[in-house]
């Protein structure tokens, strides 16, 4: 499942970047990009980035000589990345596996990581590789969503498409959402060496906007839109209905929740 959920490709990264973007992911980078800057780091790596909503932010905070480079597994995601940078800034665009990283060892003070080790399919591979990438003193800061629980919108799609689908129901959405134990992601990373892990729990307020254009982004913005497609479904409808999910269950605005790690290597 993993595999197939970090499948971002075709018309996904525009949806995701447009219907997503604004309403789930643009705060929760504007947190990370203003604790990768405090560090003043000279050399940064963003793993996992999509379409670059957090590297965006990072590019507006560091330092201007600071070099930073911008990796992800799809390269859709990263040409619609690419377009909200100008051709001057320092901003290095490259595919890259988190598990298996082409960079050399003790290249970066500082990687960072928005909403995207929960789709590692080897997450203790991905910790050693930025572990050696990291210089000694350099800091991994990242952060996972909370259980669906307490990001209601994620609950309400997963509970639609399940109903929908009784007999085969999607799972994407238990995917993002299933990787949040805290005591047990601390742990994996002091096993791949780190010290000194910090943890931060943090709650946002977001606004619904348009409960039409959010379900866009919550059905056509990932790899749901697949799942719904190969039983036979109809994504409009799925759409549809989980629009109207929302606009009786969660009104104008929703709660949302995160974990944000920080993890320091000697």
């Amino acid at each position: 499942m993993n595999k197939q959920a970090a499948n971002f490709v075709g018309s996904i990264p525009h949806y995701y970047d447009r219907y997503l973007g604004p309403r789930i992911f643009q705060d929760f980078a504007d947190d990370l990009a203003q604790r990768a800057a405090k560090q003043n780091p000279d050399a940064v790596l963003e793993l996992a980035a999509g379409t670059g909503i957090l590297t965006r932010r990072l590019r507006d905070l560091l330092l201007q000589d600071c070099a930073l480079t911008s990796t992800d597994l799809n390269q859709p995601m990263l040409d619609v990345a690419k377009a909200k940078f100008l051709d001057n800034e320092r901003v290095c665009f490259e595919t890259a596996d988190a598990t298996s990283l082409p960079y050399d060892t003790s290249q970066f003070d500082t990687v960072v990581c928005q909403f995207g080790v929960m789709f590692f399919p080897d997450k203790p591979a991905s910790y050693k590789e930025v572990l050696r990438t990291l210089k000694p003193g350099g800091r991994y800061i990242f952060n996972v969503w909370g259980a669906q629980a307490a990001n209601p919108f994620a609950a309400i799609a997963h509970e639609v498409v399940t109903a929908l689908f009784p007999e085969n129901p999607p799972g994407f959405y238990k995917v993002p959402f299933g990787y949040h134990d805290e005591r047990d992601i601390v742990e994996s990373l002091r096993e791949a060496g780190f010290s000194e892990v910090e943890t931060k729990s943090l709650h946002i307020t977001s606004e619904v906007g348009s409960a039409e254009d959010f379900a866009k982004g919550l059905v056509f913005g990932n790899p749901l839109f697949e799942e719904v497609t190969s039983r036979g479904g109809d994504p409009d409808a799925v759409c549809h209905a989980i629009a109207e999910s929302i606009q009786q269950r969660l009104d104008t605005s929703m709660p949302l929740h995160a974990i944000v790690f920080t993890a320091n290597k000697v």
